[in-house]
């Protein structure tokens, strides 16, 4: 039985690997930013802790609810999709919310969470986006989104260096049918998440730093 943390699990990608892990006879710990998503975590028999990861003052306290823990797993799937463009600058609001949910957040769990891995060797795996790569880009659509997504992966990258012991790759659930994928995604929910638990099973040394889809292929550029 692994011990699994999953952050970022009130819903969608993150309630899902909640699910699927727990089916799988492991121990997950799971955040949640409200009371409802805490009750789903406990409905799944998962110990549930209250993270809002939009306030770094919730973030910053993950060590001491963690404490005395050794993590095989974590993910950071806690993310927030914008669509505008270039054309239109973000609001600060909008700015603050994308980059603090998808980056700063992140940035806060490393050095609380990263130890935990490192002492049972395990795995840390952020949900990115590939719209995050920087070469490639055909469009300024979600300019917001994509830049923070790009700062996650570079965030990822620049972590591995402090945290040998353990493996931290970025990766991508595909186009999936969450409320920010939409109705028309080709992935279902279950799908990406089984192929990602696969693909963080399989992970090895020379994965580490990767940047990688939901069925373990690296992406060609950041």
């Amino acid at each position: 039985m692994s011990t699994v943390l999953v952050i970022g699990a009130s819903r969608g990608i993150g309630l899902e690997l909640v699910r699927q892990y727990r089916e799988a006879g492991d121990r997950v710990i799971a955040t949640a930013r409200d009371d409802a998503g805490l009750q789903r975590l406990r409905a799944l028999d998962a110990h549930a802790l209250k993270v809002d990861v939009t306030d770094p003052a919730s973030v910053s306290g993950l060590a001491w609810q963690l404490d005395g823990e050794k993590l095989d797993v974590a993910l950071y799937v806690a993310g927030v999709y914008t669509t505008a463009g270039a054309t239109t600058p973000p609001t600060r609001e909008e700015f603050d919310r994308t980059l603090h949910t998808n980056v700063l957040g992140a940035m806060q769990a490393i050095p609380q969470v990263a130890p935990l891995v490192e002492a049972a060797g395990g795995k840390f795996a952020f949900i990115t986006s590939g719209m995050g790569r920087i070469g490639g880009v055909g469009s300024s659509f979600g300019w917001t989104y994509r830049v923070s997504k790009a700062a996650l992966n570079m965030a990822v990258v620049a972590a591995q260096h402090d945290y040998p012991q353990a493996i931290l790759v970025a990766l991508s659930p595909g186009w999936v049918r969450t409320d920010m994928g939409g109705p028309g995604a080709p992935l279902a929910v279950s799908d990406s998440v089984a192929a990602i638990r696969k693909t963080i099973a399989s992970l090895k040394a020379q994965h580490k730093g990767a940047f990688l889809d939901h069925d373990g292929r690296e992406f060609e550029s950041w």
